[in-house]
């Protein structure tokens, strides 16, 4: 959350891949002024560290001049946790931020990583300070070795957000209600510096992601003009700083977790397609950490599509950089957003254009475009798609165990939409297989 401090931003259009078409009816939420942040923690988020079975963070706002502390303990079956729940001071950040309802909206934003954890053990905790306090929310730290998980993944939530993207996620914790965590593939919001886009989105999940850690990488919309990051990003999430060494750009925007067998990497696509050097310093870094990997399934996951399943999209420079290594090193799934349909396919070795393959395969890395929103774009008719839908609103469970990783997409209403196993041939290279009847 806390690092380098981020200038202030005022409006402006995300980056690269403008809308070339006019936002869909109906209108995104008001500009009217948001409400200010009060002595009540809101807001409160955990994600993953880079130790995920002995550390987990959390972050949380309050309104500014207020300190913040984390309650926690070992949680128990009774209430008698409470008697011995240890205090941790957070790190507080008084910020002062241009956002669009406001010219000078003032919160404190509070992060802590609770450390000294037991492995694949169930903790509370809450947070707050003085007489104000948060009520005790749940959490289970990884394994330290592979351990069956399940986890969601979403597309772009984006646009009403809680009036309607919401659905869909809270769909998917009914599915999957025990899942690990959840990786969000950019474009949260629709609007850099909308606060109230952000209240929503927070609102969505509510307490959800309060005992269930958010994982999300940015998409275009996360970014206003130069590009830079929006600063609520880091104020709001406490993700990992394991991404490239040295280059702030890039602090918690790219990074990797192990997580019980499984390496997750977030690419920050949208810095990764409009700028040379940090796309370079991604290349480099990913280069080393998946040559370097003792995990059995590697999932990458970035908001802009390697290849569009939108007909009037193209992202070559992310497809030219990332494909070489995809393949070189076998990459699992490659998990995407931005083109606001579905497809999900397999694709093998080798250079290609952005309309992939002339066929289907059952083997090679699979690659998967999402979108939980309402906003909805056209469908290319893809010779490489297994499974391709327009205008629905999707989630994805993932079951990863050694053998298999069980994958399973549903639509807002809970209806099975698409599925299959991925599994390792004898040659390393990922393979799929429709599931059986009974798993359907």
């Amino acid at each position: 959350m806390l690092g380098a401090a981020f200038a202030a931003l005022g409006g402006g259009q995300a980056l690269a891949q403008v809308e070339q078409r006019p936002e869909p009816a109906p209108v995104q939420a008001s500009d009217r002024p948001i409400a200010p942040a009060t002595a009540q923690p809101e807001r409160i988020v955990l994600n993953l560290t880079a130790d995920p079975a002995h550390a987990m963070a959390v972050t949380w706002r309050t309104a500014p001049g207020m300190t913040g502390e984390v309650q926690v303990a070992e949680a128990l079956d009774g209430p008698d946790f409470i008697a011995s729940a240890t205090r941790l001071t957070a790190e507080t950040d008084d910020a002062v931020l241009v956002v669009r309802e406001a010219p000078d909206f003032k919160a404190a934003y509070h992060s802590a990583v609770m450390t000294g954890l037991k492995p694949a053990t169930v903790y509370v905790y809450r947070v707050g300070s003085g007489q104000t306090w948060s009520e005790w929310f749940q959490f289970r730290t990884a394994a330290e070795t592979p351990e069956p998980f399940t986890f969601l993944y979403m597309g772009d939530m984006q646009n009403n957000i809680l009036s309607e993207a919401s659905r869909t996620l809270r769909m998917g914790f009914r599915k999957a209600g025990d899942a690990a965590f959840v990786i969000h593939a950019g474009d949260l919001i629709n609007r850099h510096d909308s606060d109230n886009e952000w209240g929503e989105w927070f609102a969505s999940g509510g307490f959800l992601y309060a005992q269930t850690p958010q994982m999300p990488t940015p998409g275009n919309h996360e970014y206003g003009r130069g590009p830079i990051l929006n600063p609520q990003w880091r104020r709001q999430f406490t993700l990992p700083e394991t991404g490239p060494a040295g280059v702030e750009r890039l602090k918690e925007t790219a990074w990797a977790v192990d997580y019980q067998g499984m390496r997750l990497i977030s690419i920050d696509a949208p810095l990764f397609h409009g700028d040379e050097a940090m796309r370079g310093e991604m290349v480099r870094w990913l280069d080393q950490i998946l040559a370097d990997n003792p995990n059995r399934w590697t999932v990458m996951f970035l908001h802009f599509p390697l290849f569009s399943i939108d007909p009037d999209r193209d992202n070559s420079r992310v497809r030219d950089a990332l494909k070489p290594l995809i393949d070189k090193y076998k990459v699992d799934l490659v998990l995407q957003a931005h083109d606001h349909g579905y497809a999900r396919g397999a694709i093998g070795e080798g250079i290609m254009g952005n309309a992939g393959p002339d066929h289907r395969s059952d083997h090679g890395s699979t690659y998967v475009v999402s979108v939980a929103g309402p906003k909805m774009y056209p469908v290319a008719n893809l010779t490489w798609a297994e499974r391709m839908a327009e205008r629905t609103q999707t989630f994805q469970t993932l079951d990863v165990s050694g053998d298999a990783i069980v994958y399973r997409a549903f639509t807002a209403t809970g209806r099975l939409l698409d599925g299959f196993r991925l599994f390792k041939g004898h040659d390393g290279v990922p393979r799929q297989e429709p599931l059986p009847n009974g798993d359907q």
